[in-house]
């Protein structure tokens, strides 16, 4: 009865924009740019996991700080280069012409989750949009999946959650959804998206198509 998704990697790829942050504060600090690839597998885990790749903090604080840093840079260009991922629109599109309830559960910052949402139109079009600061607790919690359902009316076990990290699965999973991991993500070397216990796994934005039009129709 409804379809929720996580946002980065997923269903906008974002990594233009949160690497060439990275990049920025690099050119700040007069230090070469990092390559595009290791920083895009980095994006679904967020600002730390950027920083830390980049700037290797020595401490709590310090990562704080390059935190912070790195959100105000990300904010200047939120939108500049991001965009859905090819065949997402088409998703979406078919999704509401069957009158399906779709959102978004992301662990990304409201401000910024918000704003690069409206940048691309889909705001108003959503049924629902949770963020990683809505809730006293964000993914791997179900408490965001479980807070979305219930503000759109529709039954948790009714509902298909879709990520490409982990803890999106053990969200998803723990709020009783049917689970899609997909593989077009921003995924880590060393992860494995076989071993989420998704209930389904797709490599393509076509083949999730496929799958959503087949869980739909069951």
């Amino acid at each position: 009865a409804a379809v929720l998704f996580d946002l980065d990697g997923t269903l906008v790829d974002t990594a233009p924009d949160m690497a060439g942050a990275v990049n920025d504060m690099l050119a700040a600090r007069e230090r070469p740019a990092l390559p595009y690839a290791p920083l895009r597998t980095r994006v679904s885990h967020g600002s730390r996991a950027l920083v830390d790749y980049a700037f290797e903090p020595s401490d709590e604080a310090s990562t704080q700080r390059y935190i912070a840093e790195f959100l105000q840079t990300y904010e200047r260009r939120v939108s500049r280069s991001s965009d859905l991922f090819d065949g997402v629109g088409a998703l979406l599109a078919a999704l509401e012409a069957r009158d399906i309830r779709w959102g978004v559960v992301t662990n990304k910052p409201g401000g910024l989750s918000h704003m690069l949402l409206t940048d691309l139109g889909l705001l108003e079009r959503m049924g629902v949009h949770i963020a990683g600061d809505t809730l006293a607790h964000r993914k791997p919690h179900p408490m965001p999946l479980l807070h979305a359902a219930q503000h759109i009316g529709v039954a948790a076990n009714r509902c298909i959650y879709v990520g490409d990290a982990e803890r999106d699965i053990v969200a998803g999973r723990n709020a009783g959804m049917t689970t899609i991991a997909v593989r077009y993500g921003y995924i880590l070397e060393d992860d494995c998206a076989s071993r989420w216990g998704a209930d389904f796994l797709v490599d393509t934005v076509s083949e999730l198509h496929q799958q959503v039009d087949h869980l739909l129709a069951a």
